[in-house]
């Protein structure tokens, strides 16, 4: 197609394979087309309503693949601008996210939120998928239930009662593909007034929201989201990390977690809780879920995307009674995104406590390298702060003031992938800046962490006041 269509955002030619997921041949089709050149560095894509509408697919797939192809660095996703397409092998100081030259991999990967491909429990999870396809009845290789498979919705009761204090029944679980499509139902359920988001947090996640409208922003701080700024707001449904904010870290304080639930109560709104990495606390015993305060005005999100793998496309909501039926209707009469497979395997895990071990195997190993990181902080660079490092997959490294853009470009001519504070901005935040990198501990091998480590390092120190930066 002519070049200056491709700029435009709204044509675009893309030929799906007619067999299998749509969202995979979707994924396929856009990487070769970046990867072939069609699709040049800077090209702006269509919104997701476009292309779903020009291609006959679901505007949440378009959304999802969008979020899957930012997330491995062939797009890129910037508030007021759109995704593009990402410049794979250029270095810009001006890039919040760093980038790394000449190779289109990283020598060294901190993104954040990415855990430890390696640690995929690959044997347990083909065991597990042996024993319940095996002993799984005839109907649940039929049309699939829109709550999802029984057996995992029954697991999952028992496991999040048990390890986060959710309270909750079968009934009101619905498997979904992940937080992404658990969004795209509730902007169908919510259509006029605003959605609250904290002042940092996903930009792609944001974009959804902003399906219905601008969103809020809410000012969060050493307490998490400020809830009192709700009540001078049109919001009904507010969207919160309480167990451990996304990015900066801090848990919602209990008082303000009471306020969350009484601002619900009191305007008919909603409270949604995503709980992405809630298994994952060293220093102290894991903060439990909101939910629990009320399940009448909190809907909980979960996956085991940071617990297991993005590349299992499991998650769940634990919806309000008032909801279910309104959430069925939107899913519609029969399960069309989790495979039937993955949902009777992630319950044999979690029945057979495989799941249980896998989660402690890796918040041991995750604590290990937190401490490995703050220990090379503290002998090389001691001038850099951290917030956020008591639980989680990655931690904030506060720098001297003016020098994020700074170390973005050092870092990424040193092979090193890393994330800027400001990247995860609302554009209508309040609060004051801060400089600040994301370090994803989770995500290097484990035969290249600490020569990730000591790169990192070596880069931040040359931060230290009275050193000379390039």
């Amino acid at each position: 197609m002519p070049k200056d269509e491709v700029n435009s955002g709204f044509d675009l030619h893309l030929s799906l394979a007619p067999d299998g997921s749509r969202k995979a041949a979707l994924g396929r089709a856009l990487r070769e087309a970046v990867g072939s050149g069609r699709l040049e560095p800077g090209m702006t894509l269509p919104p997701y309503r476009t292309l779903a509408k020009d291609l006959d697919i679901a505007r949440n797939t378009v959304a999802e693949t969008y979020a899957e192809l930012v997330s491995e660095g062939w797009l890129e996703a910037r508030q007021g601008s759109g995704t593009r397409v990402a410049h794979r092998a250029t270095t810009t100081a001006d890039m919040p996210t760093s980038t790394v030259p000449p190779q289109l991999r990283p020598t060294f990967d901190f993104r954040p939120g990415r855990p430890d491909a390696g640690s995929f429990p690959r044997t347990a999870w083909l065991a597990a998928a042996r024993r319940a396809v095996g002993s799984a009845p005839v109907d649940a290789f039929g049309p699939g239930d829109p709550h999802g498979r029984i057996e995992l919705r029954r697991a999952l009761a028992g496991y999040l009662a048990r390890t986060r204090g959710v309270s909750t029944d079968p009934r009101r679980i619905f498997v979904c593909s992940g937080f992404m499509q658990a969004a795209g139902f509730l902007t169908r359920l919510q259509s006029t007034a605003p959605f609250a988001l904290e002042s940092y947090g996903l930009p792609f996640h944001r974009r959804i929201f902003e399906e219905t409208g601008p969103t809020i922003s809410v000012p969060v701080d050493e307490n998490g989201c400020y809830i009192d700024h709700l009540d001078s707001t049109p919001a009904r449904t507010v969207v919160l990390t309480p167990s451990h904010q996304f990015p900066t870290g801090a848990p919602l304080h209990p008082a303000r977690r009471t306020a969350a639930v009484r601002w619900a109560r009191a305007h008919d709104g909603l409270v949604v809780e995503d709980d992405y990495d809630g298994e994952f606390r060293y220093d102290r015993n894991p903060v439990g879920a909101m939910q629990a305060l009320d399940p009448d005005r909190v809907l909980y999100l979960g996956s085991v995307s940071k617990s297991m793998s993005p590349a299992i496309r499991v998650g769940w909501m634990v919806v309000p009674e008032h909801l279910h039926d309104p959430i069925l209707a939107i899913k519609g009469v029969r399960e069309g995104t989790v495979g039937v497979v993955d949902q009777l395997t992630l319950a044999e895990l979690i029945i057979s406590g495989a799941y249980d071990r896998h989660v402690r195997a890796m918040r041991s190993k995750y604590r290990r390298r937190r401490d490995e990181l703050s220990r090379a902080l503290a002998q090389h660079a001691p001038h850099i702060g951290t917030m956020g490092i008591s639980a989680g997959l990655q931690a904030v490294l506060t720098l001297p003031e003016g020098t994020e853009k700074t170390v973005l470009r050092m870092a990424g001519e040193a092979g090193i992938a890393l994330e800027g504070l400001q990247w995860f901005r609302h554009p209508l935040a309040l609060t004051d800046t801060t400089d600040a990198v994301l370090v994803g501990f989770s995500a290097p091998s484990d035969g290249s962490y600490t020569a990730a480590v000591n790169a990192l390092v070596s880069v931040l120190a040359l931060t230290a006041p009275g050193r000379r930066r390039g």
